[in-house]
């Protein structure tokens, strides 16, 4: 092309390119901006789950992006849920995060009414080619059936392997060997300005390819929400934000360097009107990956905490306590059994550096100790009456201790002549429960005349939290001498109930 058609066809592009965004706006204006998850997306396979790439990104000549989208598109999927009537009816519309609520707008629960099951749709990365994948939680949470759509459209049943809602991650397992798949990247080396490729079926429109560029590391933007029964937030946020387009049907999708390494699940987007608008937020592969290996190895992901409370230093701040840096992290206190307190550290010291890395932000913190498990040792570089130290910091789970939580595969017991089961992972996360107790064979037992009938889920028995069957023959053995309990629980649509159970 020569160079005056070249700059004809830019000038055009920038002068089409500005009409459709003014027309784009006045169709869409809205208030404020929120940030809200733009849906779902799988993932690849865990045998390089613990492998990240070190080189640097070599970009192609002339700044090609097909070799990446070629690589990267058929291993990221379209992952379709399916969610029963009465659930969303009952329950769904009070669990929706508000911001999948603006989304859905107003007719949401009227739809459910008219048109029975509802579906969701989001994406997915391959990690192994044995049928590994990545995706967003609130991609599959509560869903009453997975399917996948691979790139070459098959469609397969996929099985819910672990989910983490403290970072919005999920590993599914599909019936599937030979798969094509994303390799590791490691996000800790991309930079601000860097290539990127978001990789997903936003809309429904399947393998999308979209390009853009890192616009910020270590976003935290509220949206992450998983609070404990202290109500502390236990969400992790250090988002990689970037200016590629991500709409609703992106979440759970690969965000690429132009290598085609993952460096990212995308799950967020900013925006005015539920649609893009010029930025989206991925977690980035350095949790993905311990998350995802986690889930295998444990079913449960083993969080890692230093045991403080936190805050970023400013101006006041620094004003205040007299500290001669803007950087950092103000150690306010500790919880208890803290392993920075243990470690020697104090009220007032202020953390600049985990393993040599800066720490400016509370997002900061959490990013690099979301990576270790229980018992792993850090360096923390820190600032007492503003002189540089250094000490070694044993982390500890939230409990105190340095020990890993492994799952206990819980078996089934009868009493009183009826049976009780564990819940499947997937039973559980449908109904956004951690445990309980399945009941059947209720008419020949010695609970028909309680009204409780085959398939309810026993929670909790009076005050005490019923995890497991174990739980509900011990409490209710515990209980003979009484004059009865109360047992609380749910069906498998989402109905809570309440029975009774005097005497024995």
């Amino acid at each position: 092309m020569k160079p005056r058609q070249f700059m004809f066809g830019l000038v055009l592009s920038a002068v089409m390119g500005g009409s459709m965004a003014i027309g784009g706006y006045k169709l869409l204006e809205d208030d404020e901006p929120v940030v809200q998850a733009p849906q779902e997306q799988p993932a690849r396979n865990f045998r390089y789950s613990s492998l990240m790439r070190d080189s640097e990104v070599k970009v192609p000549e002339g700044l090609n992006f097909v070799t990446a989208a070629e690589a990267v598109t058929p291993a990221v999927v379209h992952v379709m849920t399916e969610y029963g009537a009465e659930l969303a009816q009952n329950s769904r519309r009070q669990d929706i995060d508000p911001f999948f609520r603006d989304f859905f707008g107003d007719s949401f629960e009227d739809y459910h009414r008219r048109q029975g099951p509802s579906m969701g749709s989001g994406s997915g990365v391959i990690i192994a080619s044995n049928g590994y994948i990545i995706t967003n939680n609130h991609v599959i949470d509560k869903a009453d059936k997975i399917k996948v759509v691979l790139d070459d459209k098959r469609e397969l049943s996929a099985t819910l392997i672990g989910a983490d809602p403290s970072t919005d991650l999920a590993l599914l397992k599909v019936n599937a060997d030979k798969l094509p798949t994303v390799r590791y990247g490691n996000s800790d080396n991309v930079r601000v300005g860097e290539w990127v490729l978001a990789v997903g079926n936003p809309l429904n429109l399947n393998s999308t390819v979209t390009a853009g560029i890192i616009s910020a590391k270590g976003r935290n933007v509220g949206i992450v929400q998983n609070v404990d029964a202290s109500g502390n937030n236990l969400g992790v946020e250090s988002f990689i934000q970037t200016d590629a387009a991500v709409n609703p049907g992106n979440s759970g999708g690969a965000l690429v360097n132009l290598n085609g390494d993952l460096i990212g699940i995308n799950t967020a987007i900013a925006t005015q009107t539920g649609s893009f608008a010029g930025y989206s937020f991925a977690v980035p592969s350095s949790i993905v990956s311990k998350v995802i290996d986690d889930l295998l190895k444990y079913g449960e992901v083993q969080r890692a905490f230093l045991g403080i409370s936190m805050r970023e230093v400013d101006a006041k701040l620094a004003e205040d306590k007299k500290i001669k840096t803007l950087n950092g992290i103000y150690i306010n206190d500790f919880s208890d059994n803290s392993a920075a307190k243990e470690a020697g550290l104090e009220k007032g010291d202020v953390i600049t550096q985990i393993n040599g890395v800066n720490v400016n932000t509370s997002a900061a913190v959490q990013e690099q100790v979301a990576r270790y498990r229980p018992g792993d040792k850090v360096k923390v570089t820190y600032l007492r009456d503003n002189d540089t130290k250094n000490t070694t910091v044993t982390l500890r789970n939230r409990m105190g201790d340095t020990n890993l939580v492994k799952r206990e595969t819980a078996k089934a017991v009868t009493y009183g002549g009826a049976k009780f089961e564990p819940l499947s992972k997937a039973e559980m996360t449908k109904l956004g429960l951690d445990g309980g107790a399945k009941i059947s064979n209720v008419k020949s037992s010695e609970f028909k005349q309680t009204g409780m009938v085959d398939g309810f889920i026993i929670t909790r028995i009076d005050k005490s939290k019923v995890e497991k069957p174990q739980d509900v023959e011990r409490l209710l053995k515990g209980a003979e001498d009484e004059s009865g309990v109360l047992v609380e629980g749910t069906y498998p649509d989402g109905r809570r109930a309440f029975y009774p159970i005097g005497r024995r």
